[in-house]
């Protein structure tokens, strides 16, 4: 009999081979590109409407999928979280024109109290993914005339942060390409990994082989349980009219419980409801989106919102009644989309959108995402040796901060 390992040593070379030849691919096109062949500018949100084909296509060719920086989400999210953020787009010297790199940032005058300005990527509550949208083929001259854009315009920080952006991925690894090759200073802080679905071998088994033989018991038992109280159903909305009927359960379920009682709540919040109702009808349009949820009864008692772009998934967001919180709904309801995710052969990875240490994500789901967010110094003058030393400091008080909350909770 052949072990796991024999299957598994061709796969991984098999991958490397692909990959190997894919960078290969992209280096020759990248030679047929010079940084000056690009058109670069910088446009604030509210003027990116016209651009929505060209930007949406630029998403579907992208080296990395992020699914918060397209236009279905971006644009409904800046209108809560990004009234002063724009974004430096990257277009082909080629007629007719692509949109080839787009870059979503804020200026932020002061960092780390004090008056220190800094390019920073965007992200926000609702958005915890940063690597931009640049396309595949062009990836490294695309990323070498961002940065010189950024170099020659006085009018813009000559320090950079990209935060949350995956360090092994494959836009962090061109990007550290061009920043070695012109010896640009830069450096990485608040390295931490999070959950990620990224089966290799056996998806089908994948759950009952991510958790013990005790665990995936007990979960079974938790879920025969629950039918004794009646019907069972999992479901699972992606058409445009059956999502907007199922995020108003995902709206009711969270505000119901701790979020709830915190305040933070979507339901609470007029413009984060709206934009996440826009969002979702926008994603749901494209195929993006799926609300799946626990039905007892016909009564939803759990709710998971997943979004899509490529290969990549994100889940999104979560939530339960804590009524029925002895029959482990958000498990059940996980485990459950897990066998789900795991099964689609075109999911590569799924990101679990999670804080490190998830209570449960971590003991299902075996592989882990390292972000980092990443700082660069793009003219000499720029304080970057300063700004290191502040990044620190702000890390570590994070930290305390965080450890501080977990020994008050205990």
């Amino acid at each position: 009999m052949a072990s796991i390992g024999s299957h598994y040593a061709p796969r991984v070379a098999l991958e490397r081979t692909v990959s190997a030849i894919a960078s290969a691919r992209r280096a020759v096109l990248a030679d047929r590109h010079a940084v000056g062949s690009f058109a670069t500018e910088w446009r604030w949100f509210a003027d990116l409407v016209p651009y929505i084909d060209e930007w949406r296509d630029l998403a579907a060719r992208a080296l990395e999928p992020n699914v918060f920086y397209e236009p279905s989400f971006a644009l409904a999210a800046a209108a809560v979280f990004g009234q002063d953020v724009g974004a430096v787009l990257v277009w082909s010297g080629t007629r007719p024109r692509k949109l080839v790199g787009f870059f979503p940032a804020r200026v932020t005058a002061r960092r780390y109290g004090v008056k220190l300005p800094v390019l920073v990527g965007w992200t926000h509550p609702y958005a915890p993914f940063g690597t931009p949208l640049v396309e595949r083929e062009t990836a490294e001259p695309v990323v070498a005339a961002w940065l010189a854009y950024l170099a020659a315009d006085p009018s813009l920080p000559g320090l950079v942060l990209l935060p949350l952006i995956a360090e092994d991925g494959p836009f962090a690894e061109t990007l550290g390409a061009i920043l070695q090759r012109g010896q640009l200073p830069a450096a990485d802080f608040a390295r931490h990994h999070r959950a990620a679905l990224e089966p290799r071998m056996d998806r089908i088994h994948y759950v009952e082989h991510a958790l013990s033989a005790h665990r995936y018991r007990e979960v079974r038992r938790t879920g025969r349980r629950l039918t004794d109280l009646g019907a069972v159903l999992f479901t699972a909305a992606t058409e445009p009219a059956a999502v907007a009927a199922a995020v108003e359960d995902f709206f009711a379920l969270e505000a119901s419980g701790w979020k709830g009682r915190a305040g933070t709540a979507a339901a609470y919040h007029d413009a984060v409801q709206g934009f996440i109702g826009r969002s979702l009808a926008a994603l749901a349009a494209q195929g993006q989106v799926a609300i799946n949820r626990l039905l007892l009864d016909g009564r939803p008692i759990a709710a998971a919102i997943t979004l899509f772009s490529g290969e990549s998934a994100w889940y999104w967001k979560t939530a339960y009644d804590e009524n029925f919180a002895r029959y482990a709904p958000g498990i059940l309801l996980t485990t459950a989309l897990t066998e789900e995710l795991a099964e689609n052969a075109d999911i590569a990875r799924t990101d679990s959108c999670a804080a490190p240490d998830n209570p449960i994500l971590d003991y299902i789901w075996g592989e882990r995402l390292t972000l980092c967010n990443r700082l660069i110094a793009v003219r000499p003058e720029a304080p970057f040796a300063r700004a290191c030393r502040l990044e620190m400091l702000r890390g570590a008080i994070a930290a305390a901060a965080r450890s501080a909350r977990k020994r008050l909770r205990a």
